[in-house]
């Protein structure tokens, strides 16, 4: 399949790339169905492209890969709500804001995405952990 996306261009996916959301995520109401696609040239980063909004795409990265010791303990309900069935199923990710200053791009560790790769379902949560910052930098100095 292809979707066109005003800020990404052509993007060629697999039903099994598209991830859905029942609980939208926050600021972004009625945008359910997204494709999660590899960055493959810009790895480890990947593309989390609106089927339902073709201007709406987040770039996305693990948050593991930025700060060594992240942590998240996931609720009954999201467990519940995502069909997790084995740990070995979760992907967690996290949005970057995008700057052309490489210095300023930041990734926002307190709201991760957690995607069950099996069923495909997402959701974004909220963590309450004080060391995780809405603009952590993805940069170091």
């Amino acid at each position: 399949m292809i979707f066109m996306s005003k800020v990404h261009g052509e993007i060629v996916y697999q039903e099994k790339n598209i991830v859905t959301f029942n609980k939208e995520i926050p600021g972004f109401i009625g945008l359910k169905k997204f494709i999660l696609k590899d960055l493959e040239e810009y790895e480890p980063f990947k593309l989390l492209q609106s089927l339902e909004n073709d201007e709406l795409g987040f770039i996305l990265t693990s948050p593991f890969d930025v700060f060594e010791k992240y942590e998240i303990k996931l609720s009954d309900e999201l467990i519940r709500n995502l069909e997790i069935k084995s740990e070995k199923e979760v992907l967690v990710l996290t949005t970057l804001t995008l700057n052309t200053d490489v210095k300023e791009i930041t990734t926002n560790l307190k709201g991760p995405i957690i995607i069950n790769t099996s069923t495909n379902l997402g959701e974004q949560i909220i963590v309450d952990n004080p060391n995780y910052l809405i603009k952590y930098p993805l940069i170091k100095e």
